[in-house]
């Protein structure tokens, strides 16, 4: 594929029709907070007393949602109002400037949007981004899961891991030189309903536990592998940070029962997650995004009609709150007996959930390989010659700590996020660790 322009700042379209452990983390919250009354002020300590828990998740991300969440009288993206179950309508966009010739084409160039029609519900509609990889349609498949819970997977999209970073002020894009879609086709997915694009026109159709979310994921994944049959051979990883620590296990158990049941299209699970669950705030800042994602030219390449962007859901959050203390770890060691790999990465400065909460849990799993895992050393994860993070595995089993890495991983060490999912997904990890340790010791 012929290589893009460096700038992106004009909009076309053309149509197209995994674990969760509880854990005390430590909350930080004398930070100065943008308020959508006064952009310049910051908000007092009792101020953040009076948020609930959901609100001060939203502005310590410095997000301003206009609503709680996208469940909406009618009329919905405007492409189709009659609900039809299992239904995709999917259209090919581009976000590239016109001014250079030798762009790809929509077609060529293979990013996609679009809503699926959740089988179980009465009315909600999923809305996702896919972007093909840059390298090889042969690479393997992610999907992308944010958490909060009810943050939509935009937040990675364009300050994470995705083929674009939004450049400050601005409002235009920039190529992510460390974005996934350099290693794999990936998938962004506004989950649970409510969030994002997402939406619904029945009240009902608010998701209160991983039993909701991991089917309606499920349904998701085999529509689009229908759409997209040329990637179902393709080896599929499931990734995500925070409260994604719920959905990746119980989303991950759901594919292998339905694998082993022989229902729908098998799918190649091979997992992957970035277990980072997370309670309090984290003082980063977002609002460029809401503000792109609000931009006519950009609502109309992507087919969403007047639908509200929320980027975090207080609804969707507060609709989960039974579900935070659920151990979801009991999941994971059917996972690894039948050969299912997990890698599990968490930044070595992450305040809001340490490195060393999420070892201990790992270490503690009970499986069969848990005395080799706990015996194994500990290496040296290097990039481009330099000491990235420590190392450790046995069998399916990784995990990794990121050195100068915050809670946000992929945006603290972009350079260091890509090489980690490269290496993984190629199986390749500790073997390139080792020789590269031995290399330089």
């Amino acid at each position: 594929m012929a290589s893009p322009s460096p700038t992106l700042t004009k909009i076309i379209s053309h149509p197209f029709f995994f674990f969760l452990f509880f854990f005390s983390c430590s909350t930080i919250l004398s930070y100065a907070i943008r308020t959508s009354s006064s952009p310049s002020s910051s908000i007092n300590s009792n101020d953040l007393h009076h948020l609930s828990r959901a609100e001060r998740l939203i502005r310590s991300l410095n997000l301003f949602p206009t609503k709680p969440v996208n469940i909406i009288g009618g009329g919905g993206s405007g492409d189709d109002d009659v609900f039809v179950p299992g239904k995709i309508v999917e259209k090919n966009f581009s976000f590239l400037s016109l001014s250079n010739s030798d762009h790809p084409s929509i077609h060529d160039l293979g990013h996609h949007a679009g809503y699926y029609s959740l089988v179980h519900t009465k009315a909600a509609r999923m809305f996702y981004f896919f972007f093909e990889s840059r390298n090889n349609k042969d690479d393997p498949v992610v999907i992308w899961l944010t958490g909060g819970p009810g943050c939509s997977s935009e937040l990675a999209l364009f300050y994470e891991n995705g083929p674009f970073t939004i450049t400050r002020n601005y409002l235009s894009l920039l190529w992510n030189d460390y974005g996934w879609d350099k290693a794999s086709n990936i998938l962004f997915v506004d989950q649970p309903t409510g969030t994002g694009f997402s939406y619904s026109s029945d009240d009902s159709d608010i998701r209160h536990d991983e039993n909701g979310v991991s089917n309606d994921l499920y349904d998701f994944l085999q529509a689009f592998f229908k759409e997209h049959s040329e990637f179902v051979n393709n080896d599929f990883y499931i990734t995500g940070e925070s409260y994604a620590g719920h959905y990746i296990p119980a989303f991950a158990s759901r594919v292998h029962q339905g694998n082993k049941n022989q229902e729908g299209i098998h799918i190649n699970l091979k997992y992957y997650d970035i277990r980072k669950k997370c309670y309090g705030e984290m003082c980063y800042d977002f609002s460029d995004m809401e503000r792109f994602l609000r931009e006519g030219k950009v609502r109309e390449a992507l087919g969403v009609g007047k639908l509200e962007f929320v980027s975090c859901s207080r609804r969707v959050y507060d609709a989960m709150n039974g579900d935070w203390m659920k151990n979801l770890e009991v999941d994971i060691p059917n996972l690894l007996e039948d050969g299912i790999r997990l890698l599990v990465y968490a930044g070595e400065k992450d305040l809001i959930c340490n490195w060393l909460g999420n070892s201990r849990w790992v270490h503690a799993m009970k499986w069969s390989g848990q005395e080799q895992f706990r015996a194994s050393p500990t290496i040296q994860f290097v990039v481009n010659g330099s000491h990235a993070g420590s190392l450790k595995s046995y069998g399916p089993l990784a995990f990794l700590k990121v050195n100068e890495a915050g809670h946000m991983v992929p945006m603290d060490q972009p350079e260091a996020a890509l090489e980690m999912i490269t290496r993984w997904m190629k199986g390749i990890l500790t073997v390139t660790t080792q020789t590269h340790y031995a290399s330089h010791n």
